[in-house]
């Protein structure tokens, strides 16, 4: 039985339910579909770089690592170098990495962010390869532990990448290694990390994206015994790194590395000279046939290290470098990587970022990185990461306009149509499509309140908010309320609703992940039937009103302290019910307890928050907590300050509190 659909790239392709002998397709068939379509779907990526609409990465944090260590923490009011005059920021990433390496590839002249196309001299991934793998995250409170599942965007990409197997994960995995490849420098390489689940597949595929004659090594990376005993297979203990270089028409990156002696390997090197150097005794002959014994010693750097990395151990749970991320790397390997493949200054990247070890050793080696991830959790435990390492100034970036983005790709070709969509969903009743009636406002009858949906191309603040005031007590004769249901928010929309003070003006948040979720009408009719689409409160940060002193004739002491945290809805949260009770006791006990990491810009432009102090709760004896309150000293200005606090809850959801200071 032959198909005829339409796939993600809007042509028409044959779907083959079964081979001609009657039994479903296997792999080895399916392959060079798969290569195919991934090959189409990165080139019409590749073909769409130019366009005014093109995907862009916004900024959250210009991250200038400072950690709270206690007492006054004084600037120096030293000025940082940005792309405003060119020079090159690391970067942490945050979504899906094919739509961030889209940006990467496409540049933001707006911003000043130059294209990244041939600019990285190396590339080391560490994709998942477990379909069975538990994806839940530990939450540690006071007095309590729950579990969050992954936000449902990154159940949707898991699922995704396993739905059909090593078949969807090879899908998935096509089109992000030839975006990896445009990425590359002409000298570049690249080390794709994987396990015997889909280790010979991805090798194949990767002869047929980068040139089999480009393959360097297959590396065997020996860590040691790992899992429990068992008397039915040899037990797992390696994994595979597949090496590639870019082009065969130039010279790869290659530093040769050496890894140091153990003492039952030298072996011959027994002697000891007068300095106390061990070396051996090698019989020669010289060319007379006398025969004589020289001096042979050691290479300092050690014995080349070979494809068999046999010395550097997986991550033990004792291990003090565990950051706690279960598919952590240990550095020493990531090094190994670093040091033989790039320069100096050399552009580094990971795409599947993890626990952000790519980063840290690409930062203590000196290298230039760029790190991406999906996960939430990944992304805040990579930043506390190089925080505590002290890094050099970063910028942390998520997907610019995801939900536009999201949009493009969906069903819906108006926004009028998804507006009428969202407004079911809310349990509201759309007006009927005519001139003069916004399309985007729906009403609940029996209670007399207005219902506006706001664009997922829209920053939902102040104006949205104003307007939304306007058509209450305007629109077809008056409201008693209305309702905004918003995709995206102003960095302290929480202050924004403060100031209006408007109690018949409520605003939630439309969930994030319901584009996805309605990719087809039989979802959105499902959704419906189900009434499972929560419309959450906004979560926002209040700060006490900062306190100033004069420090000395050119510098002022700002005191500032955290005073609540309201956290969205408990229900809107991947968490069973058991965990959803255990958290709404700890905000009912003690709400700033949920706040994992805070910073502060102490001179806020209103545009960038530039983070010049950080706390997390990791940074204290007490893991569970953070200083609620800190002291800075910094350069005096003239007339009115504003400052900025930002705050990341264990959930990773963000919010900021604004203040003015005169």
């Amino acid at each position: 039985m032959v198909f005829i659909m339409v796939d993600s790239l809007g042509e028409k392709v044959e779907v083959t339910e079964k081979s001609k002998n009657g039994q479903k397709r296997s792999l080895i068939e399916e392959l060079p579909k798969i290569v195919e379509k991934g090959k189409r779907e990165a080139q019409k990526i590749l073909d769409g770089l130019s366009k005014s609409q093109r995907i862009t990465l916004q900024t959250n944090e210009l991250v200038l690592p400072t950690k709270a260590i206690g007492g006054l923490t004084k600037f120096t009011g030293q000025a940082v170098k940005t792309q405003e005059n060119n020079e090159f920021l690391n970067r942490l990433i945050y979504g899906d990495n094919l739509l961030a390496m889209q940006a990467l590839l496409a540049g933001d002249p707006e911003t000043g962010l130059p294209s990244m196309r041939g600019k990285m001299d190396l590339i080391y991934i560490d994709p998942p390869f477990d379909s069975k793998a538990d994806y839940r995250t530990k939450i540690h409170l006071p007095s309590v532990d729950i579990e969050q599942k992954p936000s449902v965007i990154e159940q949707f990409a898991y699922s995704d990448t396993w739905k059909e197997g090593t078949k969807s994960y090879l899908e998935m995995i096509v089109p992000r290694l030839v975006l990896m490849r445009e990425l590359l420098s002409e000298q570049g390489s690249i080390y794709v990390h994987i396990d015997w689940h889909v280790g010979h597949y991805v090798k194949v595929v990767m002869d047929e994206v980068f040139g089999r004659e480009n393959m360097i090594n297959e590396i065997i990376w020996d860590k040691g015994f790992r899992g429990t005993e068992s008397k039915s297979i040899y037990q797992h203990s390696h994994d595979t790194i597949l090496f590639y270089r870019k082009s065969a028409n130039s010279n790869y990156i290659w530093h040769q590395q050496g890894q140091p002696y153990k003492d039952e390997g030298m072996g011959r090197y027994n002697k000891v000279d007068e300095d106390g150097k061990k070396y051996a005794l090698i019989k020669r002959v010289r060319t007379n046939g006398e025969v004589y014994y020289g001096k042979t010693y050691p290479k300092e750097e050690g014995k080349r290290i070979n494809d068999v990395i046999s010395h550097v151990a997986t991550m033990a749970s004792t291990n003090s470098e565990r950051v706690g991320y279960d598919t952590q790397k240990p550095s020493d390997l990531i090094e190994i990587f670093v040091e033989t493949s790039s320069n100096e200054k050399s552009i580094v990247a990971d795409f599947f970022a993890g626990s952000g070890t790519t980063g840290a050793v690409a930062e203590k080696l000196g290298r230039k990185w760029i790190l991406s991830d999906l996960g939430k959790p990944a992304s805040m435990i990579s930043r506390k990461r190089l925080i505590d390492q002290n890094a050099k100034p970063f910028l942390y970036q998520s997907i610019g306009d995801y939900q536009k983005e999201q949009f493009e790709r969906s069903q819906f070709r108006r926004i009028g149509d998804l507006a009428h969509v969202v407004i079911n969903l809310y349990g509201a009743l759309p007006f009927p499509m005519q001139d003069g009636t916004p399309n985007n406002l729906g009403y609940i009858k029996q209670s007399k309140t207005l219902v506006y949906v706001d664009s997922p191309t829209r920053i939902t603040g102040y104006a949205t908010l104003k307007r939304a005031q306007e058509l209450r007590g305007s629109f077809m004769g008056g409201w008693e309320k209305i309702i905004v249901l918003g995709w995206n928010f102003e960095t302290d929309i929480g202050r924004i609703i403060e100031s209006l003070n408007d109690d018949k003006l409520e605003v939630l948040v439309i969930p994030p992940d319901l584009l996805e979720r309605l990719k087809h009408k039989a979802d959105y009719e499902k959704l419906i039937k189900e009434g499972k689409v929560k419309f959450s409160s906004l979560q926002y940060l209040s700060v006490k009103p900062i306190m100033k002193k004069a420090s000395d004739e050119s510098l002022d002491e700002l005191e500032i302290e955290l005073e609540n945290y309201v956290l969205l809805s408990p229900d809107a949260l991947p968490l069973d019910k058991d965990d959803k009770e255990k958290l709404e006791k700890v905000i009912e006990e003690d709400p700033l307890s949920l706040i994992e990491y805070w910073s502060i810009d102490p001179d806020y432009d209103g545009e960038v928050f530039r983070s010049k102090w950080q706390d997390y709760r990791e940074n204290h004896e007490d893991s569970q907590k953070v200083d609620r309150k800190t002291k800075l000293v910094v350069p005096r200005v003239n007339g009115r300050r504003r400052v900025c606090v930002k705050a990341v809850d264990v959930f990773g959801f963000e919010s900021a509190a604004v203040q003015e200071v005169s």
